[in-house]
């Protein structure tokens, strides 16, 4: 069997590691298509070489730009590749401009489609990645969803009978890079985090970062919470703050680049909670127990807020109180799945490609 994946952003890269893993231990062919959507070396080649993987068979480069712009990029790449190296299936992961853009490739090339990380919903229709994923999932011959919630949502929508629940990967990537790294030193030195309590915060949505007065109340909120905030900052959120006049390194924030995701983990299990926008990183600190805040309106990883582990706030105004509350005791359970899902995720396309 061969399967070409579609990558293209930092979460991806994390996602494909278990899958690939998976594949060649199963002794099947995988192509690996980076898009460049993620171009920074912090964000694209370094992590490729800390997640272990090989570097990919085939690289767009499409750089940054507006949705559109990105996505027929990919897109009008896509058919060559396609065309030389003729997959049994295309894999395109979550949702990004990258996973949309590979999926109408693979649609109009009449390659079969499969889609890890199927099912999410916020319903939020501004939401770019919200169209990327259901227009993804509807264009798919294989939907493969992480959890019970997500296959609902599929069926739904009448997607149940091309519908499977896998589990998901990164929960895979988190456990095992978490018992690999839970005694190595923190890349967070003391000067950094102050030697005591301190939080893990990432800002990168592009409703957060492009609306200059939103972007500034966050910024400002977090600034004066009363322990310091390490801030990881995505190459985004330092263009949007430069062009909007927003300092980062005010009152408790302390600016630093992004760390390498064995790194990340590493900081968000030693922190004393989690201030983020993003889909990963707050199911991330759930898996390793760390009460997260979420500068959101909705969650597609609902389970994460049962018991109080992760908390939504959209107003910056509300950000102190949410930060503050007691930690939680709630088990957490394991709603993601027991760290075997890329087994399953590969089973299952040997099972669809032999029915």
């Amino acid at each position: 069997m061969r399967v070409l994946s579609v990558v293209g952003a930092r979460p991806q890269f994390v996602k494909l590691a278990p899958v690939s893993d998976a594949l060649d231990a199963r002794g099947h062919e995988h192509v690996v298509v980076h898009t460049g959507q993620h171009y920074d070396p912090r964000l694209s080649a370094d992590f490729f070489r800390d997640l272990g993987l090989r570097a990919p068979d085939v690289a767009l480069g499409v750089g940054s730009g507006t949705h559109g712009v990105q996505t027929g990029a990919v897109l009008s790449a896509m058919d060559a590749v396609l065309e030389e190296h003729r997959p049994d299936w295309v894999l395109v992961y979550g949702d990004t401009n990258s996973t949309v853009a590979g999926a109408l490739a693979a649609v109009k090339m009449h390659v079969p489609l499969a889609h890890l990380e199927a099912g999410l919903r916020s319903y939020n229709r501004r939401m770019p990645e919200e169209h990327n994923r259901v227009l993804t999932d509807h264009a798919a011959d294989l939907c493969l969803a992480p959890t019970e919630l997500a296959l609902e949502h599929l069926r739904q929508e009448g997607l149940g009978d091309r519908s499977v629940v896998v589990g998901d990967v990164m929960t895979d990537v988190c456990l095992r890079t978490l018992r690999a790294t839970r005694d190595r030193p923190s890349a967070l030195p003391d000067s950094v985090t102050g030697g005591g309590p301190h939080l893990v915060a990432t800002l990168h949505r592009a409703e957060t970062t492009d609306d200059p007065q939103l972007l500034a109340g966050v910024v400002r909120s977090l600034a004066a919470l009363p322990v310091p905030v390490v801030l990881l900052v995505h190459p985004r959120l330092q263009s949007r703050a430069d062009a909007a006049g927003v300092r980062l390194g005010t009152g408790s924030l302390r600016p630093v680049p992004p760390l390498t995701h064995a790194d990340m983990l590493g900081a968000v299990h030693r922190a004393d909670g989690v201030v983020t926008d993003s889909g990963g990183l707050q199911k991330e600190a759930f898996l390793v127990g760390t009460p997260c805040t979420t500068f959101r309106t909705e969650t597609e990883w609902t389970e994460t807020l049962v018991g109080g582990w992760n908390a939504l706030v959209s107003d910056p105004e509300d950000l102190a109180a949410a930060v503050s509350r007691p930690r939680p005791t709630a088990e957490r359970g394991q709603p993601y799945g027991d760290g075997d899902a890329a087994t399953r995720v590969v089973e299952a396309l040997e099972r669809e490609l032999l029915s």
